[in-house]
């Protein structure tokens, strides 16, 4: 009993299905922020030409106004050219990087819509349950973790920056163009190699997160008995379905009784009815068979609806044990069940 209560075994296809449409899937938020903080830099990169562009002309147009009284309509104007290039300028990289999300997103775990992980939970609100979460062992180690990261990364790019700084002596000979030119190329460079010191941080949290995820996922063999049973239903049900299916094909069965041309009987424990039509089969068909009380009852039928019955005891067991309901006799019958039927068509005058 307690190996059934560990939760050893790993997570069934259904129970990952499960969590997936609640919105429990395998997220690093180091993967989705190194993606877009790359994203974030190199839209930065292309777009920082227009970007310039439109703040130039932005404060072109503060520098116009100088001596320019000021009323209500000129403030509107004023306004509407700032938020009009205020977008121009912000819109495409908050694009860039709305984009970048999305894509992180759909890397890590597909594409996914469900309305249950949005959906208000008031137990997430609970202020004691709060504290309590605010205050634990997982919350202090992502808080280690997430220093540590920091550190490393901001170290790194201090040596960088401690190294570049050296070349400052030869730099200021050069002309402004050239200087903000080194600026830029030495920029790049530290925002490149901090981004790579995240990116390896990023793999390991990938991987630490997905195992934390499937073993947090994992079932008791309990539970794995259970949901099978659930999927395939349970015995008793399955049994009734199976009863009244039975039932159905048997009254069905019963009702091509009457429509036969002939019963074959051995004669108290078998009874198998076959009806020839030569232009839908090229042989006659058992189209009601059974044993004991079937039998018994397949009989009654035949009588009260004047279908001869013919008494071939090894015939009979031998369609029965070898022909399935609705199923053409084989060849190796054939010359037998011609008698049969020759005689019943010769008592029919056919």
């Amino acid at each position: 009993m307690a190996d059934d209560a560990e939760k050893t075994e790993e997570p069934t296809q259904k129970k990952i299905d499960d969590a997936r449409e609640e919105g429990n899937v395998p997220k690093s938020q180091d993967a989705s922020g190194v993606i877009t903080l790359f994203v974030a830099i190199l839209a930065l990169l292309m777009l920082f030409p227009f970007m310039s562009r439109h703040v130039v002309n932005l404060f072109q147009y503060y520098f116009s106004l100088v001596g320019t009284p000021l009323d209500k309509l000129f403030l509107i104007d004023i306004a509407i050219v700032t938020m009009k290039e205020f977008l121009l300028i912000v819109m495409p990289m908050a694009a860039a990087v709305a984009i970048a999300g999305i894509v992180a997103a759909i890397a890590q775990f597909g594409f996914l819509f469900t309305s249950k992980a949005i959906m208000p939970d008031f137990k997430k609100i609970d202020p004691i349950k709060g504290t309590k979460n605010l205050f634990s062992m997982k919350k202090l180690i992502e808080g280690v973790k997430i220093t540590f990261k920091a550190f490393v990364t901001l170290g790194v790019g201090f040596i960088f920056f401690f190294y570049f700084i050296e070349e400052l002596p030869t730099v200021a000979l050069f002309g402004l163009g050239e200087q903000m030119q080194w600026l830029r190329d030495k920029a790049i460079v530290i925002a490149f190699v901090m981004l790579l010191i995240i990116f390896i941080f990023a793999i390991i949290d990938v991987v630490i997160v997905r195992k934390q995820y499937f073993d947090g996922l994992k079932m008791s063999k309990q539970e794995i008995k259970d949901e099978m049973k659930n999927m395939e239903g349970d015995p008793l049900i399955k049994s009734k379905i199976r009863q009244i299916q039975m039932q159905a094909s048997r009254k069905r069965m019963m009702s091509e009784v009457p429509h036969a041309d002939v019963v074959i009987t051995n004669p108290t424990h078998y009874a198998v009815a076959l009806k020839y039509d030569e232009e839908k089969s090229y042989a006659p068909i058992v189209v009601a068979k059974g044993m004991n009380l079937i039998a018994q009852q397949i009989k009654k039928i035949a009588r009260e609806n004047n279908v001869h019955i013919v008494q071939n005891p090894s015939l009979a067991r031998s369609i029965y044990a070898e022909v399935e309901l609705d199923k053409a006799i084989p060849e190796t019958l054939f010359a037998a069940v011609a008698e049969v039927l020759a005689y019943v068509y010769k008592m029919n005058k056919k």
